[in-house]
């Protein structure tokens, strides 16, 4: 009973995870190109979405790029020797 419980936590915090991945880049380009949609209206312009989303997918891989670290660890490597996010 208990083997089987430590399983499904495993599965759950998989689940968690991988919704979280999902989260981290999908609401940067959904934003970021809402954004433009509304300044393209706004400004009469077409080109502007295409940037924004650019933005938006940059920004959310950098969510998941950072994320990933963290979880493997890699942060607290770097915050070791001395390096973090922000010198960046």
């Amino acid at each position: 009973m208990k083997r089987r419980k430590n399983e499904n936590r495993v599965v759950y915090q998989s689940l968690a995870m991988v919704t979280q991945f999902g989260l981290n880049m999908i609401v940067p380009i959904g934003i970021m190109s809402a954004l433009g949609i509304w300044l393209d209206r706004k400004l009469g312009t077409s080109w502007l979405t295409i940037v924004f989303f650019l933005a938006g997918a940059v920004a959310g891989g950098q969510n998941i790029y950072r994320m990933a670290r963290r979880i493997t660890g890699g942060e607290s490597q770097d915050k070791e020797q001395g390096f973090s996010d922000e010198d960046n």
